[in-house]
């Protein structure tokens, strides 16, 4: 049996995309398939309950991050191993970088993978409008392969019925379903997005409901019939070179920190490394014979009077940074490396300590979107200077005072760098930075990391 997939997209944030593709992934895997997930653009929460619902591992596609042939490498894959590749989209369908909608959107995606495209509207307060909505996103591009559409917030059965006529009979692409209104399936946000999966109370009902609403109100077996056979390959390249030099790497994986691409810790495993999982939030050591640490994103401002309270790890993984051990920290995983969190109502969390800085969290957005990062040349961390394509998302700053700093950032429109600022802080053998970084933007960087762990190996003899 060959592998099916589409992209599911929509016209704009909030039309509820992320609520039907759970619900399409939830109802196709209890018909027995499996579903291999996947989520375009740098979003982390996404793919988490992407996992809860499949129990497969979702992997974003990110056409600004990755170069074309490295994203349909990662695609093919990882989709080979299921029945059908459920893509969800991001924001709305054309959405990108900055007004390109061929760098970074789901239009872009759909085009480079040659998937067609479910699109999800907003059918509230509409009839024939609706037919209009939909042929502008057919005729904005022709080459973007939208084969249904998908109606939500709909008040019934014969509401829909009246917006599926005018779009069938006046645009030419098949409605394959609806969703009422029903604010009790809506997933809650904070400030960085939706609420993690793992956060979510009665996440499971929630999910069973929207569910048995798509089993209903759906055309599942419309949506495989439309659906188009992935073109896997026999060979996926560019090819991995194992390093011959082991490491073995702690990475935080908790409530407090979580927000990871699967392919950088694929990547890791790949060029050779053993990685174990612990949590700051529950455990009071570190796994035994690491050489090295790999803290990533997630909300430990949320979760600071935890950390806090869990001294016995802060105080292991600060002695471990004196050791020399190897830290890459990035956005909440800095934070946590620094002296203390103050919040919003000018509460001090004591953290690790690492950092003679200060992390501060703040009403608005610091810095949002893609940017990119070049390391300086003094920096101790790196071997040479790497250029990387990255994203930011956080309200927290960083006030740093004693420190020189590890990177170069530029947002650049349009080919011309808009804006441009420093980031980053070493210690010891330390680095923390809010951009996060996908290693197979340029994977130079995660061999630099394992290198360095390597090494700390061979010296330590652990």
């Amino acid at each position: 049996m060959s592998t099916g997939g589409f992209l599911l997209a929509g016209t704009q944030s909030g039309v509820g995309k992320t609520t039907i593709s759970l619900g399409i992934m939830g109802a196709l895997k209890k018909r027995g398939l499996k579903v291999k997930p996947f989520k375009v653009g740098p979003d982390y929460i996404d793919p988490q309950f992407h996992r809860y619902v499949t129990d497969e591992t979702s992997r974003n596609l990110d056409s600004y991050l990755l170069q074309e042939e490295t994203l349909r490498t990662l695609f093919y894959k990882n989709a080979k191993a299921g029945d059908i590749a459920v893509v969800e989209g991001v924001m709305g369908l054309y959405d990108g970088l900055g007004t390109k909608k061929d760098e970074g959107s789901s239009a872009h995606i759909a085009k480079l993978l040659n998937l067609p495209v479910l699109l999800v509207i907003n059918g509230g307060g509409m009839s024939s409008s609706a037919a209009a909505m939909v042929l502008g996103y057919k005729m904005y591009d022709p080459d973007v392969n939208i084969k249904g559409i998908i109606i939500n917030n709909v008040s019934g059965e014969g509401h829909y019925a009246i917006l599926k006529e005018a779009i069938e009979r006046d645009i030419g692409i098949k409605c394959v379903g609806y969703l009422k209104k029903n604010k009790d399936i809506q997933l809650k946000s904070r400030h960085l997005g939706l609420i993690p999966c793992g956060e979510v109370g009665e996440l499971k009902d929630k999910v069973e409901e929207v569910i048995a609403m798509v089993e209903e109100t759906i055309d599942l077996d419309t949506i495989l019939q439309l659906a188009g056979e992935v073109k896997l390959k026999e060979k996926f390249s560019p090819s991995t070179k194992v390093i011959e030099e082991k490491a073995t790497i702690a990475y935080a994986y908790d409530d407090a920190f979580n927000f990871y691409y699967q392919d950088n810790l694929d990547l890791l495993k790949e060029l050779g490394c053993n990685i174990i999982p612990f949590s700051p939030l529950k455990d009071k050591e570190l796994p035994k014979g690491i050489h090295g640490i790999y803290i990533g994103g997630g909300f430990p401002e949320v979760f600071a009077e935890e950390l806090q309270e869990n001294g016995e790890i802060r105080q292991a993984i600060y002695n471990k940074a004196k050791e020399g051990l190897p830290i890459y920290a990035e956005c909440g995983g800095f934070m946590y490396l620094t002296k203390e969190i103050k919040d919003l109502q000018g509460n001090n969390y004591e953290m690790v300590g690492v950092f003679e800085a200060q992390a501060e969290m703040t009403e608005r957005l610091q810095r949002f979107g893609y940017c990119e990062v070049e390391t300086k040349e003094d920096s101790s961390f790196f071997q040479e200077t790497l250029s990387i394509k990255a994203h930011e998302f956080h309200r927290a700053v960083v006030i740093n005072k004693n420190q020189a700093y590890s990177y170069n950032v530029t947002k650049k429109r349009n080919g011309e760098v808009v804006s441009s600022w420093n980031c980053g802080i070493e210690k010891y053998n330390c680095l923390g930075a809010f951009p996060h970084i996908h290693f197979y933007s340029n994977r130079d960087f995660a061999k630099n990391f394992i290198q360095k762990c390597s090494n700390y190996r061979k010296k330590t003899n652990e």
